[in-house]
C-alpha cells in the first residue's frame, strides 16, 4: 500500500512489499519510461551518492539511454560484496573521524561522556515528546561527514545540557523522522544481492552502543521505537532487513561501458568507503575519478560550480 509523507495505509507486509519497488533498479525503470514519453534519445546524469549508485544501475540495465554520467561521492561496490564488508568498513572510517573531531575539538570528549551518562540515567524529553536517548545521541556523528559537521556538533556540545537551544538543535540533527523511507530503504541500498539483517547494527562496535563512538549513516532496529515518526514503519523495517534483494548492478557490462563517467572520490568520506569506490572506478570501463581530499561527502553541495565543472570537462576530454 502507498506511503505517503507520514501517512501510512495497509499492514506492515504490504508496506514492505511496496517499499521493495522504490529501489534504484526501479527508479532507472521509471526514468527510461519518462525518457521514452519525453522523446529524448540520450540524456545527461548527475548523480550525488546514492544518486551515483543508481547512476551505476542505470549504466548496467540501460546505458542506451545515456550520453554521459556524472558521479559525486556515489561509487558503491558492483562486484557483489557482502554488505557486511561495507558496514565493516564504515565502522572503521567513523572511527577515523571522531579521532580527527576529538584532536581538533580534545575538550568536547569530557562533554560527550558526560552528556551519554546523564542521557542513560534521565529520562530527557525533547520538544517533540520523544525520549532523548544516548543512543539517539549518538547519531549526531552523521555530522561528521559534512564539511561543516564538526563545527556543528562543537557547537552543540557547548550549549547548556537540557537548554532550548541543545534540545531544539539535537532533535533536528536527524533526518531519519523528516524522510522515514531513508531510515527503512538505507541498507537496502548497500545489498547487491541478499538480505541485510540489520548489518550496521551486528557489526557496530561496542563503544558504539555502550561508549563515546558517535556512528554515521547507520540504521538500528531500536530507531522504529525511540522516532515517533518512524513507528509506523517499524513492521516494515523488520521485514526488508530480511528481504532477499535482487541484484544491483552488472559488473561484466560495466567492464565493457562506452558511455563517458566521471566521478569523485573523497578521500575521508565517512558515508563511502574510498577503496571500494576506487575498486569500482577501476571496474568501470572508461571512467575517469578525480580523487581528492579537499571535499567532503557534500562537496557537490559546498562547491558545486567546481566540482561540476571539473567533472563535465573530465567526461567530455577538456581536462
Amino acid at each position: 500500500m502507498a506511503v505517503r509523507g507520514q501517512v501510512t495505509r495497509g499492514n506492515g507486509a504490504e508496506q514492505g512489499e511496496y517499499l521493495t519497488h522504490f529501489r534504484a533498479d526501479s527508479i532507472v525503470r521509471d526514468l527510461e519510461l519518462i525518457r521514452a514519453e519525453l522523446g529524448i534519445d540520450r540524456w545527461s546524469l548527475l548523480g550525488q551518492s546514492f544518486g551515483g549508485f543508481t547512476s551505476l544501475t542505470y549504466l548496467s540495465l540501460a546505458p542506451e539511454g545515456l550520453r554521459e554520467v556524472l558521479i559525486t561521492g556515489g561509487l558503491a561496490p558492483i562486484t557483489n560484496r557482502p554488505v557486511d564488508e561495507v558496514y565493516a568498513a564504515t565502522w572503521v572510517r567513523v572511527r577515523e573521524a571522531n579521532k580527527r573531531y576529538h584532536d581538533r575539538y580534545p575538550g568536547d570528549l569530557v562533554r560527550l561522556r558526560a552528556i551519554l551518562r546523564r542521557l542513560d540515567d534521565e529520562n530527557v524529553r525533547l520538544p517533540n515528546g520523544d525520549r532523548l536517548t544516548s543512543n539517539r545521541f549518538r547519531q549526531t556523528g552523521m555530522w561528521l561527514g559534512d564539511s561543516a559537521g564538526f563545527e556543528r556538533l562543537h557547537h552543540l556540545l557547548e550549549l547548556p545540557f537540557g537548554s532550548a537551544a541543545f534540545m531544539v538543535d539535537v532533535q533536528m540533527a536527524s533526518a531519519w523522522e523528516r524522510n522515514p523511507i531513508y531510515a527503512t530503504l538505507h541498507e537496502s541500498s548497500y545489498a547487491d544481492g541478499g538480505a541485510t539483517r540489520w548489518s550496521a547494527h551486528r557489526l557496530a562496535p561496542e563503544d558504539a552502543v555502550t561508549g563515546d563512538l558517535l556512528g554515521a549513516e547507520h540504521v538500528f532496529p531500536w530507531m522504529w521505537d525511540d522516532y515517533a515518526g518512524l513507528r509506523a514503519h517499524r513492521e516494515a523495517a523488520q521485514i526488508l532487513a530480511q528481504h532477499p534483494w535482487r541484484r544491483l548492478y552488472d559488473a561484466d557490462r560495466l567492464a565493457r561501458n562506452e558511455v563517458p563517467v566521471a566521478a569523485t572520490v573523497y578521500v575521508d568520506d565517512v558515508y563511502v568507503e574510498r577503496s571500494f569506490a576506487e575498486e569500482t572506478a577501476r571496474g568501470v570501463r572508461g571512467l575517469r575519478a578525480w580523487i581528492t581530499n579537499e571535499y567532503a561527502h557534500n562537496g557537490l553541495r559546498a562547491d558545486g560550480e567546481r566540482i561540476l565543472g571539473r567533472l563535465l570537462d573530465m567526461v567530455r576530454g577538456r581536462a
